[in-house]
This record gives C-alpha cells, structure tokens and sequence, in this order.
C-alpha cells in the first residue's frame, strides 16, 4: 500500500505544482534529515473575495496514511480554530474528509483545499463540531462575523 500512496502522493505534488489556485499553498513537510514527507504536508487556504475570511491565509495540515487514497488525509487547523465545522482540536468536519460519506479515492489535494475553503464562508448547521461557533452562526451572526474577521488577522498571508 505505501507504494501506491507515496505514488499518488508524489504525481498530486507534481500536480499542484504546475497547476494551483492562487493564494494556496500545500507541500509536503521535511524530514530532519531534510528529505521530503510526502504524507504530511503544510497548506495554507485563502479566505475567499468579498467574504469576512478575506485577508487570512489559514493554515493546514493535512496527514495521510498509507492507505491513502482509499482512506481520506486527516486536515487540521490550529487548535481551538473558530469555526462551526472545526473541531476544538482542529479537525476539519467534512463530508468529502469521511470515507463514510463523500470520499472517493479520486478526490484531490486541490479539491479537498477547494472543499474546505468554501466550507469555511459557508458552514454546515447540520454538523456542527464546536459549541460557541455554531450557536454565534446560528443566533449571533454579527458577533460571530466579528470573530471570523479578528481571525483572519491572526493569519495574515506569509511574506
């Protein structure tokens, strides 16, 4: 099985790397020996135009494990990051992340990065995954909007 992930892992970099969204960024993070992990890479995911997410770039971790791409990456913001389909712990709550649900071995870095940076402006009610956001999103919206845009000062685009 490693050798079919790190394969696939391998031709997404190639992939990603001649063909991103502007603003991205996803790369597989180095050994201390200074090789390339290809089965844990640093991401960062835009907040999209127009939206109280504009202006950060928030970063991810997404974990694979070698039965990738059969099993979904595991993607985790910072701990305690502020969203109603995020996990206290960071864990991303989405249906294309849950083999029980929408994965499907041909979806992508690209499409899971797209995936959640929509979620982001756009949470799912019906899965919640933290109580204060989901409570502000649903009977606060102009104090949760305020929370969303101190975040996104948190995590300005990296220079």
């Amino acid at each position: 099985m490693a050798g079919i992930s790190s394969a696939r892992l391998s031709e997404e970099r190639k992939n990603w790397r001649r063909d991103h969204p502007y603003g991205f960024f996803a790369r597989p993070s180095t050994n201390t020996d200074g090789s390339l992990n290809l089965y844990v890479w640093n991401c960062g995911i835009p907040g999209k135009t127009k939206t109280n997410w504009e202006g950060g770039v928030y970063p991810l971790i997404m974990e694979f494990t070698e039965d990738y791409p059969s099993k979904p990456p595991k993607c985790r913001f910072p701990k305690d990051f502020f969203h109603p389909n995020v996990y206290p712990s960071g864990t991303v709550c989405l249906s294309i992340l849950n083999e029980e649900a929408d994965w499907k071995p041909s979806v992508t870095i690209k499409t899971v990065l797209l995936g959640i940076q929509d979620l982001l402006d756009n949470p799912n009610p019906k899965s919640p995954a933290q109580q204060l956001p989901i409570h502000l999103f649903l009977t606060n919206k102009e104090e949760y909007d305020k929370k969303v845009k101190a975040q996104s000062k948190v995590y300005p685009p990296p220079q």
